[in-house]
């Protein structure tokens, strides 16, 4: 099984959708292994988006501060979902990065309908509900970096039982 990191961002829980997307997540079969709530200081968004994501060295200062600025605008959830494959599930139910593009269906094509040249022009990072980890090496830094071991639990729901091997 595959764990992965989601960040309901401060626009998602103050929309109150927070529920209803994760449902979402739910039904297609992926279980929540770990979820808290909390408002991080700058430098753990800057360890987040920079030191796991490099968003500033990819896409340079203003895009950065923009979006770090934005996800100190209020309180977020971040959950660790598990399950077969769960990082390319999870990016696929999310749609794009940009809502504008996030195809209907997905979370942010659903919620979101924001652009990059907008939230540019209002010097804001773009509202876009949800962040998803990229890649399996970047959902496991990005875990380990929102979560202790300890916070992170094991247990069996009863899908389980159509993705794991038969029992003999």
């Amino acid at each position: 099984m595959q764990r992965t990191l989601i960040i309901f961002k401060p626009d998602a829980v103050q929309r109150g959708l927070v529920g209803e997307i994760l449902s979402r997540f739910e039904r297609v079969g992926l279980k929540i292994v770990g979820a808290k709530m909390l408002q991080p200081a700058y430098q753990h968004y800057f360890e987040h988006y920079e030191g796991i994501g490099t968003l500033k060295t990819r896409k340079g200062d203003k895009i950065f501060e923009d979006t770090l600025a934005s996800m100190q605008e209020g309180p977020v959830i971040a959950m660790v979902l598990e399950g077969v494959e769960a990082v390319e599930t999870v990016r696929k139910m999310v749609g794009a990065t940009e809502p504008k593009s996030a195809v209907p269906g997905t979370i942010r094509g659903d919620y979101a309908h924001a652009s990059f040249g907008q939230a540019a022009t209002i010097d804001r990072g773009v509202a876009n509900i949800i962040h998803a980890s990229a890649d399996a090496d970047e959902a496991a830094k990005e875990v380990a970096h929102w979560f202790k071991a300890d916070e992170l639990l094991d247990y069996e729901v009863v899908h389980e039982k159509f993705t794991q091997p038969r029992k003999k």
